[in-house]
């Protein structure tokens, strides 16, 4: 049985003037959606995933904006170029992990409609620019309003 579960990833002061937005699909055949262009506000991006259970009664995230192996979830963040924004200097994707959500979270967000899945990861790099590949450290997921 597949469900939806609400998704909520802000992106804390990223780089001012540059293009962010969701990944939907993979390899060469992607569309980056709710594209935004970071300014001095943090950039908070709103979605929904599909959420199947398994033999096991575990969850397995799903759909177009899951990316990697069923053990390995994750959603990725097009930046600059990858984005659309073909005068970026930048070329960057930033890998927000789908790890440490618990069956309890996943069944309370079913039940709870006002609840969404949230997370908050830097916008910025060591280097200045753009905060790219996996995110270290991660935080985490956890409900919140929505």
């Amino acid at each position: 049985m597949n469900q939806e579960l609400s998704i909520r990833i802000i992106l804390e002061s990223p780089p001012p003037g540059v293009d962010f937005g969701i990944q939907k699909g993979s390899g060469n055949k992607y569309e980056t959606i709710l594209k935004q262009r970071s300014g001095k506000e943090d950039l908070c991006f709103e979605f929904k995933i599909s959420v199947k259970e398994n033999r096991d009664a575990l969850y397995n995230f799903t759909g177009p904006y899951v990316q990697g192996p069923s053990s390995e979830r994750f959603i990725y963040v097009d930046i600059g170029t990858a984005a659309g924004q073909f005068d970026s200097v930048w070329t960057r994707r930033l890998k927000i992990p789908l790890r440490g959500i618990s069956v309890e979270t996943i069944q309370q967000l079913f039940t709870d409609a006002s609840l969404v899945l949230e997370t908050k990861v830097p916008g910025t790099a060591k280097d200045g620019g753009p905060n790219c590949a996996t995110v270290k450290p991660f935080s985490g997921w956890h409900l919140s309003p929505n």
